[in-house]
């Protein structure tokens, strides 16, 4: 403090002498009003002399006498507060800050010190442009580098193994905002082989204003917690993850990209040869010789080889299929490398084998390797994470292994119901193609179909049952063997497909086997063909309709009324009649074909008529072309095409007569057909047609309303026909012995292949088919 010559007298002799080496001197007069600062009270109360001379104690202290800093801090520091008398007189007073309390102070700052120096985590200050200040012993071990020799460094000079440029930036980003950050990261510290998981926070350090002087870093070792949280997010990935796809090789591929490398450095799944055929190996842990499938590591295309039979206590790594538990096996590569196939390497491993076991069936085995020279050895906390996630996944491949049953039902069944190769017929060439949804995953129920008609026509028809597998197939196979069924008995398309909408409707009210909502979801396009009149007939339920390409090359999407889908019933469809001249193309098709969530249906029906328009060798080839303009990849629905170019036949393959309603027309009509036969070279047939044509016009003309009509159709089949304007048909009977008649049906049948009964618009018409490669003969 500043002695002068007034001041000294006013103190005992000595006092000042004494007081010298204090830290903190402050003498007031006898009012308590400050007539003398030092500089120990500059520091302890941050006033300055000029503004502390002539303030009270009161600015000094609070009231139980707490040392008051000047910015309203409470100070936990004690002054000594001494008299000074003269003679008996009291002159003023001298505080006097304790020396206990400063070597207290000093050994707080040592205690600091020591905190700082052996605080167990890594701790270092940086100033705020990144540089280093401080290190702590533990933060020497983690980066192997004396404090000294950083100090003044930046963080990537100094600690680059331990640290990266972003937290040099994050530690100018905390002294810049002064807000905390957080940072994940692995560090290997200097003599230990495998890094460590470690957390670090980045704090600022600010001052009495809160500005930031420094930032500290301190990180924490959280390996263990950090093996058990990548374990759980491992499981949680998983239950997402794996099950996406309903494919053996698929599912087991989910699980090796779920390991690795998180888990695992490689993963090997094998699976029993009966789960690749959809079947159930027996229950209960193996105890016989089996045979493995190695499905996973395989590249793309790649197909599981079986593997040699194996017995589950022929190795270590079998000896799992008799337990339920995953085994830990460790030692060297020889022990697994046949299970991986040779691609363990070299080096120690470290292995867990879990069997794959649902609904308690083993269906394969897995197995998880690491490296131990690379990353820490599998423990007995990993064990029960396999466990976990095999259980996962073996529900998957089970599910999986029903897929593949089903599937293969599903396409047996598909493939038997299904018309097999182009059918062959005189009055179209045909060309389909069937393509099933996900690329063959999913098979479903669309179908088409060609059916021969009497007269040389022919109906095409395209169906479409919503679903997919066993019962689409099982629906589609119903809905076609019922087309079949009433195109034989030659409705004309609009009342066929009331007749099939009252079948779909039976059988969603539980009148069928197959109780199933898609019964509802069916439609159908019918469309009879005739050669003779070059006519097409068509009537749709809910169907796209077809495309028709002119042999001029001109192209359209016929204009025609659709009904609603099959199973709404009672409700009523329309046919339309459209001329379609010899050489035209007509391509029906299902809506997978051109729908798409991508793409609109009228710009997808453009590009449709546009590829079917495009020329083509065959029309096979046409069927390719145009599956791969609009379906490259795999169909979201399944796709059925069926592409017909139509034939017509000669003017000389074909008689007609117009006859009286008189019975002698009868003789005439012998004649007339006679004649023409040898004209065709069928004098075989003659006999034969002779019955027919005399027992059909004699019916005609008895029972019918005239006129009667007769035609002759010479085709794969001689095909004769009788059409008259009654709506009244016959039925063949077994006359018995007392009948004068009802024997002419009963002949026609026994002569020929087939009759029947045609509806018209006029009336009806009685045909009657006979095989022309076959001479038929009568024995009496």
């Amino acid at each position: 403090m500043t002695e002068d010559t007034e001041t000294s007298g006013r103190f005992p002799p000595g006092l000042l002498r004494e007081v010298r080496g204090t830290v903190t001197v402050v003498v007031t007069d006898s009012a308590g009003t400050v007539t003398l600062w030092s500089r120990g009270a500059e520091a302890l109360w941050g006033w300055s002399s000029q503004e502390a001379l002539g303030t009270g104690l009161a600015d000094l202290f609070t009231s139980d006498w707490a040392v008051r800093h000047r910015d309203g801090r409470v100070l936990d520091i004690g002054v000594d507060v001494c008299p000074l008398l003269v003679g008996e007189r009291n002159t003023g007073f001298l505080l006097v800050a304790d020396r206990r309390v400063e070597a207290q102070g000093a050994r707080d700052e040592e205690l600091m010190a020591w905190v700082f120096d052996q605080f167990p985590a890594p701790l270092a200050i940086n100033d705020p442009e990144g540089r280093v200040l401080r290190h702590n012993r533990v933060m020497t071990r983690l980066t192997g580098r004396e404090e000294d020799e950083m100090r003044g460094h930046s963080l990537t000079e100094s600690v680059a193994e331990a640290t990266t440029a972003e937290d040099e930036r994050r530690v100018t980003r905390v002294a810049a905002t002064g807000e905390l950050e957080t940072t994940e990261r692995f560090v290997k510290v200097p003599g230990e082989a495998k890094a460590h998981a470690w957390v670090s926070d980045f704090f600022p350090l600010k001052d009495s204003t809160g500005r930031v002087r420094a930032v500290g870093v301190t990180s924490y070792d959280y390996s263990q917690q950090y093996g058990a949280r990548e374990r759980l997010a491992l499981l949680s990935e998983a239950r997402t993850r794996i099950g996406m796809s309903l494919d053996l090789a698929g599912t087991a591929r989910e699980v090796a990209e779920v390991a690795v490398p998180r888990f695992a450095d490689t993963v090997s799944v094998h699976l029993l040869d009966e789960v690749f055929r959809g079947e159930l190996p027996p229950p209960g842990p193996l105890r016989r010789s089996v045979v493995l499938r190695r499905v996973v590591p395989l590249a793309d295309g790649e197909e599981a080889v079986p593997g040699q039979p194996i017995h589950p206590s022929s190795s270590a790594v079998a000896r799992c299929l008799l337990g339920n538990g995953a085994r830990l096996i460790e030692g060297g590569a020889s022990e697994v490398e046949g299970w991986f196939g040779g691609e363990v390497g070299q080096g120690v491993c470290s292995t867990i084998a879990v069997p794959i076991r649902a609904r308690g069936t083993t269906l394969g085995l897995a197995l998880f390797l690491r490296n131990a020279a690379k990353r820490e050895p599998y423990g007995p906390d990993d064990l029960a994470v396999t466990e976990d996630l095999i259980a996962r996944a073996a529900i998957c491949v089970d599910n999986a292994r029903r897929f593949t049953r089903e599937h293969g039902i599903a396409v047996a069944l598909q493939s038997a119901l299904l018309p097999h190769g182009s059918p062959s017929h005189a009055a179209v060439e045909t060309a389909a193609r069937y393509l099933p949804a996900g690329g063959g995953a999913q098979v479903g129920g669309d179908w088409f179909d060609v059916i021969a008609l009497p007269g040389s026509r022919v109906g095409l028809v395209v169906g479409d049952v919503v679903g997919h597998g066993v019962t689409a197939s099982a629906i589609m196979g119903q809905l076609r063997t019922a087309v079949r069924t009433l195109a034989d008995i030659e409705l004309p398309p609009e009342e066929l497909l009331t007749h099939l909408d009252d079948v779909v409707t039976h059988a969603a009210d539980g009148e069928s086997a197959y109780r199933d909502p898609c019964a509802l979801g069916a439609t159908c396009l019918y469309v009879v063909y005739d050669p003779i009149a070059g006519v097409c007939s068509l009537a749709a339920a809910g169907h796209p309709p077809p495309v028709l390409v002119r042999p001029d090359g001109t192209s359209a999407v016929v204009d025609m009324p659709v009904g609603p889908p099959l199973g709404l019933g009672s409700l009523p469809f329309e046919a339309t009649d459209l001329a379609v001249p010899e050489g035209s193309l007509l391509a029906l098709f299902t809506d997978g074909l051109i729908e798409t969530r991508e793409h609109d249906v009228d710009a997808r029906l453009e590009e449709l008529r546009a590829a079917i328009a495009r020329p083509s060798p065959s029309l096979d080839a046409l069927c390719d072309t145009v599956l791969g303009a609009l379906h490259s990849g795999p169909a979201a629905d399944d796709v059925a095409l069926l592409i017909a170019r139509t034939r017509g036949l000669a003017k000389d393959q074909v008689a007609e007569w117009e006859l009286h309603s008189d019975p002698a027309v009868v003789s005439d009509a012998r004649r007339l057909v006679d004649d023409r036969l040898a004209a065709w070279g069928l004098e075989d047939l003659m006999f034969t047609t002779e019955l027919v044509v005399s027992e059909l016009v004699t019916n005609a003309i008895r029972y019918g309303v005239g006129p009667v009509h007769l035609r002759l159709i010479k085709d794969r089949s001689l095909t004769c026909e009788v059409s008259d304007g009654s709506a009244s048909a016959p039925h063949l009977r077994r006359a018995r012995l007392s009948d004068e008649g009802g024997r002419g049906l009963f002949l026609i049948a026994e002569l020929t292949q087939r009759w029947g009964t045609r509806y018209t618009m006029t009336g009806k018409t009685i045909w009657a088919e006979q095989a022309l490669d076959v001479a038929r003969s009568l024995e009496f």
